[in-house]
């Protein structure tokens, strides 16, 4: 049976290795079956901006654009911490493909499911 997995990524440019980490660990819950959710926040709400990540790759893995965007191809779910994205002050019309903005209701109804959670 298929659960739930959320990754936290509270990480971009700032601490690249951490971001690019939080979306890997992402991938394989995504490939494994699981119901797979990355919440982008604190920094690492500027990842949901278009071009932001185009430059980050840390040596040793993919480069993180390409990491996202397999994530939302294999059917993963991005959301972005609304109260993050607006005091970053962030264009909700350049948002990345398949992000969406949300609140911590929409997180913590997730989380209530039984969801496993780690954060990077």
């Amino acid at each position: 049976m298929a659960g739930k997995f959320l990754v936290s990524l509270t990480n971009a440019k700032n601490d690249p290795d951490k971001a690019t980490v939080g979306f890997v660990v992402a991938n394989a819950a995504v490939a494994s079956g699981q119901e797979t959710v990355i919440f982008l926040n604190v920094e690492g709400a500027y990842l949901a901006s278009k071009g932001y990540a185009d430059d980050i790759h840390e040596v040793g893995f993919a480069p993180l654009k390409q990491l996202m965007d397999q994530f939302v191809e294999a059917g993963g779910t991005l959301w972005v911490c609304s109260p993050c994205y607006k005091k970053r002050e962030l264009d909700e019309e350049n948002l990345v493909e398949g992000a969406t903005i949300v609140g911590g209701a929409k997180l913590v109804e997730f989380l209530s499911q039984g969801a496993a959670s780690i954060t990077y």
